[in-house]
């Protein structure tokens, strides 16, 4: 079995999930796929049970309804945990992340024996495509904010490009996240890198999607604003890690 694991959040990705999954599933050395489906009602869900049955390393997890990206990564990081996999992969089903992307994350967790590897859109420069401005700057905005509030150093701590280690995803208490939309990114970072695990950032290009519609609400905003103030008080009132 491959010891690398993709999971692809959907909901309505009927036009992406055959051309992404067929992208991830033909890359070398081999991976394995873990499609998770909140129920599309554009029958995401059975486009992928049909990929499936002509691909043993395409999985697919059904839930029962749209719950929010949070929940539905928790669902795919506990099914991975009962398997074997050593890296495990979010990663969006719109092609704004790019699979060619995904060895130079494995070699960066291998080089510095890191437990989390962050895709940055703002590390060396400002790396997004057919975004408005508005969008940008809430996103720039957001990054500069969390790391004003928390004391977390990376330059893209909202990016949902991202490489975990076995080992950190065992040490997080899955049942315990709060955070269900985009804040949810910046929880689990926050877990990791206040307990001392070693976190680090590639650069990445975003491309903003071309079918399909986003996911941005602003009841995520929201969330994301209060959140980072609650792990402030998590860690203590502390800027820095625990471990320190």
């Amino acid at each position: 079995m491959p010891d690398t694991l993709v999971i692809l959040p959907t909901y309505n990705e009927a036009d992406n999930i055959r051309p992404m999954t067929e992208r991830l599933l033909s890359m070398k050395p081999a991976l394995d796929v873990l499609v998770v489906d909140d129920n599309s009602p554009d029958g995401t869900g059975s486009i992928a049970d049909d990929l499936a049955e002509s691909n043993k390393r395409l999985h697919v997890l059904h839930r029962s309804e749209k719950d929010g990206l949070g929940r539905a990564y928790c669902a795919g990081f506990k099914w991975s945990l009962e398997r074997t996999y050593e890296f495990v992969f979010e990663m969006d089903c719109d092609f704004s992340h790019d699979p060619d992307e995904i060895p130079q994350f494995i070699d960066k967790a291998n080089s510095e024996n890191a437990d989390l590897v962050i895709g940055s859109r703002y590390t060396e420069g400002i790396r997004v495509i057919n975004w408005p401005m508005s969008r940008l700057l809430l996103s720039i905005t957001a990054a500069k904010y969390v790391q004003i509030v928390t004391g977390m150093p990376f330059a893209d701590p909202t990016g949902g490009f991202k490489c975990f280690r076995r080992r950190a995803l065992q040490s997080i208490d899955l049942d315990c996240i709060r955070a269900n939309g985009y804040s949810f990114q910046i929880e689990l970072t926050h877990i990791l890198w206040r307990n001392g695990y070693t976190i680090t950032e590639v650069p990445i290009i975003f491309t903003d999607r071309f079918i399909g519609n986003s996911k941005m609400s602003s009841k995520i905003v929201r969330e994301a604003i209060w959140m980072v103030w609650r792990l402030w008080l998590q860690n203590g009132l502390r800027r820095w890690p625990k471990r320190n």
